[in-house]
């Protein structure tokens, strides 16, 4: 007994009531709360010093490179306005000149009428004309028979095969009069020093009967693209074609130039340019065929330094926090739960269970110490229970010894009389009592509440036979069980109030011979036992009534199946759970009644096999 006392000391005290807190204290063992906590918050200081800085350089590139492509945007958009609005004063200009009264007269005369002071006098006209025009380096003007006149015809070269085969003409033509603006003069005629030009073409039509009498270029010099660049003193710039023909500005950007940039809106790019990191722009001059390119270089413009000097304070006080924090968790919550562990390791060592009084800073430890002294004097009591209790145990394993010799006297005696019947020739007499006396034996099963399957199964063949001596061959018994599913524990006498129910409830009332078929397989990881006869069957309201009767009124199906229900009621408890059983039945054919158990539950029965 003191050897138990002692157990129940050390499992209650120091393996429950103390381990968390005895964990804490074994330093040689375990990491300390304090450590941990201290290891914690210089991680999370050293993730916030991390991610400050991260933010700070995602921030700070973020806004310098948005300030370089606003910049470069509103730089571009600019430049793209003036260019637009040049070409559109230009376009006025070129509508003045198809409508000079000499040029009108060389385009609509008949051919054996042109002669030199004819051409002259356009050319005069269209020069008239320009005088108050700057940057126009030509304009060329094409009669239907291909004779043309031009204000600087000595400094191109043109395409002969071109300009006879009327395709050229034809694309401005299908403009019905609008100008357009091409590059080169569309490739029918070239400066001789390659000088780019940027073209403005359009259809001449007579005013009175608006037949096309001809074709006028306006050829604007790259001079007026490049003098407004050095205007504006902008050298990064490059103004070139749709086709990548080089205009005005920095020539070196043409390797950057991509097909894309003549569609859409402004277009952002990072680039290398001398292992320096810079900002591409472009864009198209709206529906002209003129792309401007412009590199930037990133600067420390756009960096927010209002921001920065607001995230470093923030960082500073998050700082402070964090110090103050350790200071007290170290003060207010480790200390005192090491005075806490010190004091439960000196009831350790005395081996007394007593209460410890030590004053706590704050409320949740003195809880916690209050549910220490709280345990303490629960498990006094506890010990004084269960001593109470194991004295009782060995009283009542004294009455189980006492009640054991019971049915030893009941088996000699059945053997006695069995062995009289024998010497008087009563042979079904002896055998009555053999079927018996085994039957008595498995009944009570040494006082077991839950036996092996193959046991139950051998209390239903000893209990159908000595049925079948009171009422002969009424009926037939048949076994189908798994050898698996054998030394399964389950509750004792739950097949033998089946077999009694399909006897008493179903065979005889049918006034015919019928079967009893019991069955067990195991499938899916549950153990299925079925016990199936060809009775009366019920119908579908009386197995309602037997599978959704209370326990409460029971007395409902008192005299009809009340063996039945109670079966079904202690598996129910056994197993924990309502759906377990299943009914099936067909009135005048069968009824078949199956228990569905756990594979687990089976096998390790309750207590283990043990006795309940």
């Amino acid at each position: 007994m003191v050897s138990f006392y002692r157990t129940v000391i050390d499992i209650f005290t120091f393996q429950q009531g103390k381990k968390m807190i005895d964990q804490i204290g074994d330093k040689n063992k375990k990491t300390t709360l304090s450590s941990s906590f201290r290891s914690t918050l210089i991680g999370i200081v050293m993730i916030v010093f991390v991610s400050f800085l991260i933010s700070t350089y995602i921030i700070t590139e973020k806004e310098r490179r948005a300030y370089v492509a606003r910049e470069s945007e509103s730089v571009i958009k600019a430049l793209s306005n003036n260019i637009s609005s040049d070409l559109k004063n230009y376009m006025d200009v070129s509508r003045l000149v198809i409508t000079d009264r000499r040029l009108v007269t060389f385009l609509k005369a008949d051919i054996n009428a042109v002669d030199d002071n004819m051409t002259n006098d356009a050319r005069y006209g269209m020069m008239d004309i320009l005088n108050a025009a700057e940057g126009v380096d030509s304009v060329m003007a094409f009669r239907e028979d291909k004779k043309m006149v031009s204000t600087n015809r000595i400094s191109y070269k043109y395409d002969q095969d071109l300009m006879n085969s009327g395709e050229w003409r034809e694309a401005i033509y299908s403009n019905e009069g609008r100008a357009i603006v091409t590059l080169n003069c569309g490739g029918v005629a070239r400066r001789i020093d390659d000088k780019p030009l940027v073209t403005i073409e359009r259809a001449i039509n007579d005013i009175n009967s608006q037949k096309c009498i001809g074709i006028m270029m306006m050829n604007i010099s790259s001079n007026v693209f490049q003098d407004m660049l050095n205007q504006l003193r902008y050298d990064n710039i490059c103004i070139l074609g749709s086709d990548g023909s080089f205009i005005a500005g920095n020539e070196e950007y043409l390797n950057y130039y991509s097909p894309g940039f003549a569609v859409g809106g402004i277009k952002n790019k990072n680039i290398k340019v001398a292992n320096k990191r810079m900002l591409l722009s472009a864009c198209s001059v709206d529906n002209y065929p003129i792309v401007i390119i412009r590199v930037s270089k990133y600067g420390t413009e756009g960096i927010p330094y209002g921001i920065l000097y607001v995230l470093m304070v923030l960082l500073l006080v998050f700082v402070v926090l964090a110090i103050h924090m350790g200071l007290f968790i170290k003060t207010d919550i480790t200390d005192p739960i090491y005075k806490l562990s010190e004091s439960m390791e000196k009831n350790k060592r005395t081996g007394n269970l007593k209460t410890i009084d030590i004053e706590m800073p704050s409320s949740e430890l003195d809880m916690l110490k209050d549910d220490y002294n709280n345990l303490i004097d629960h498990v006094n009591e506890l010990i004084a229970t269960l001593i109470e209790k194991e004295k009782t145990l060995q009283r009542a394993e004294m009455r189980v010894l006492q009640e054991q010799i019971k049915p030893h006297f009941l088996y000699n005696s059945l053997e006695t009389i069995g062995f009289l019947a024998l010497d008087a020739g009563a042979v079904k007499v002896h055998d009555s009592l053999e079927i018996l006396g085994s039957f008595y034996r498995n009944f009570l099963s040494k006082g077991d509440r839950v036996i092996p399957l193959s046991r139950e199964v051998q209390i239903v063949k000893d209990y159908l036979a000595l049925q079948k001596l009171r009422y002969g061959d009424i009926f037939e018994d048949e076994y189908d069980i798994d050898e698996k599913t054998g030394k399964f524990i389950l509750p004792k006498l739950i097949l033998q109030p089946l077999v009694e129910n399909s006897i008493y409830h179903g065979i005889r009332m049918k006034g015919e011979k019928g079967s009893i078929k019991i069955s067990s397989k195991l499938e899916d990881g549950f153990l299925h036992l079925k016990v199936r006869d060809t009775g009366v069957g019920m119908t579908q309201e009386q197995i309602d009534k037997i599978l959704h009767s209370d326990r409460n009124f029971k007395g409902e199906i008192e005299g009809e199946s009340f063996g039945l229900w109670g079966t079904i009621e202690r598996i129910r408890i056994y197993c924990g759970s309502n759906d377990v059983v299943r009914i099936d039945s067909e009135v005048g054919e069968y009824t078949e009644i199956e228990f569905i158990i756990s594979e687990e539950m089976a096998i390790r029965g309750v207590g283990d096999g043990q006795k309940l």
